[in-house]
C-alpha cells in the first residue's frame, strides 16, 4: 500500500540553526538481530540537505556548504516539492557501481564522475519534526520523496540479516555496513549505540600534525605525522608515507605549507626518523591500517584521502564496541 505524504500547514521553513548529524558507534563485528535494519556503509561525505520554498541548502557535518561543489545533487533535490530535512552520504561510484572515496576526492577538482546522494533519514517534513519518531516510520515517509530524482536515491536497508549483508559488502570491496535499531529516535549531534558501523577493514580518521622532507626519488613531502584528540590534547598515532600519488603529494604540500609552525602540536613530541615541519592541526585525513599496536600506534597506515567534511577537534581514536545486547550471533 503506498504511503501518502502529509502536506502539513505548520508554519516554519528552514531552521536558523543547522542540523548536527547523528553518529554511529564502531562495532567489532556483524550480527543478525530482529528489529534492526542494515545498510551499506557509503564511502563518502556525510551531508544534510534542507529543502524549502527558498531552495536547497546542502552542507557537511562541520557546517560547510556543498551547494557549489555538488550542484547536480542540489538540482535533483530541487525537484522535491515539500519542505524537508534529509540526512545521507555523497559518493562517487566506480565503473562497477561501488562507492570510492578516492573518486570523490577527484570529483571535487574535476567535476567528473557518477555522483550520487544516498539518503537514509528524514528529520523534518512540511514543518513536522520527525526526530522523535521511530526510524522505520521516518524511512516510510522518506522513500516516496526520492522516487525518480536524478542523482538522489534511498539508501536501501534489509531486515535482521546483518551478517549476510556484511559478507556481501566484503566480497564487493565495500567499506562495511551500518546497523540501526528500527525503533530508534534521531539523536542530533550524538553518537549512539542505536546506530552501529561495522567496517570491513581497519580505517581511522587522523589529524595531520606535521610532515617530513622527501627522500630519494620521492617529491614534495615524505611522511605525514598523524594524531587523534584525547580531550584537549593531540596524541601521536603514527605516520604514513604510502598511498599517495605524486599529484596528491603536490596537492598536500600546497595545503600544508600555509599551516607550518615552529611549535609541535602534539602533547608529547613524537620520535620520527627524519626532520619534521610541524603544522597547525587543521587538516583531517583518512587512513587504512593493519591494526593498533599495544602502544596505541597504527601499524602500516596507508593514506586514503583528505576529509574536508569533518573538524579536526572531532577526530578521536575509534574503539569498537561489542555486539548490541541481545544480538543473535
Amino acid at each position: 500500500m503506498p504511503v501518502i505524504l502529509p502536506r502539513l500547514t505548520v508554519d516554519g521553513g528552514r531552521a536558523s540553526r543547522r542540523v548536527a548529524p547523528m553518529l554511529a558507534t564502531l562495532a567489532e563485528g556483524a550480527f543478525n538481530r530482529t528489529g534492526w535494519l542494515f545498510e551499506v556503509k557509503w564511502d563518502g561525505y556525510r551531508a544534510i540537505a534542507e529543502i524549502d520554498d527558498r531552495g536547497v541548502s546542502l552542507y557537511s557535518r562541520n557546517q560547510l556548504s556543498f551547494n557549489d561543489v555538488y550542484r547536480p545533487i542540489v538540482r535533483g533535490l530541487r525537484k522535491i516539492h515539500h519542505r524537508a530535512i534529509l540526512d545521507g552520504e555523497i559518493v562517487v561510484l566506480d565503473k562497477n557501481g561501488r562507492p570510492r572515496f578516492q573518486l570523490l576526492q577527484t570529483y571535487r577538482k574535476t567535476g567528473v564522475g557518477p555522483l550520487m546522494y544516498y539518503v537514509f533519514d528524514l528529520l523534518e517534513l512540511d514543518g513536522r519534526d520527525l526526530r522523535n519518531e521511530p526510524l522505520r516510520e521516518r524511512r516510510a515517509l522518506l522513500a516516496p520523496l526520492l522516487q525518480g530524482l536524478p542523482g538522489v536515491a534511498l539508501s536501501e536497508a534489509i531486515e535482521k540479516n546483518g551478517k549476510e549483508l556484511f559478507e556481501a559488502a566484503v566480497r564487493m570491496g565495500l567499506e562495511g555496513i551500518v546497523a540501526k535499531d528500527a525503533s530508534s529516535r534521531y539523536l542530533e549531534g550524538r553518537r549512539s549505540r542505536s546506530w552501529l558501523k561495522i567496517k570491513a577493514h581497519n580505517r581511522q580518521e587522523a589529524v595531520i600534525g606535521g610532515f617530513t622532507a622527501p627522500r630519494g626519488s620521492r617529491r614534495h613531502l615524505g611522511a605525514l605525522v598523524l594524531g587523534v584528540y584525547e580531550g584537549p590534547d593531540l596524541v601521536y598515532v603514527g605516520h604514513t608515507g604510502g598511498g599517495s600519488s605524486d599529484k596528491e603529494l603536490a596537492d598536500l604540500r600546497t595545503r600544508l605549507d600555509p599551516l607550518v609552525q615552529k611549535e609541535c602540536p602534539f602533547r608529547v613530541r613524537p620520535k620520527v626518523n627524519a626532520p619534521v615541519q610541524w603544522v597547525t592541526p587543521q587538516l583531517v585525513c583518512e587512513v587504512n591500517f593493519q591494526e593498533w599496536s599495544t602502544g596505541g600506534r597504527m601499524r602500516i597506515p596507508i593514506f586514503v584521502g583528505l576529509r574536508s567534511d569533518k573538524p579536526a577537534r572531532a577526530v578521536v581514536r575509534e574503539q569498537p564496541a561489542s555486539f548490541a545486547d541481545g544480538a543473535e550471533q
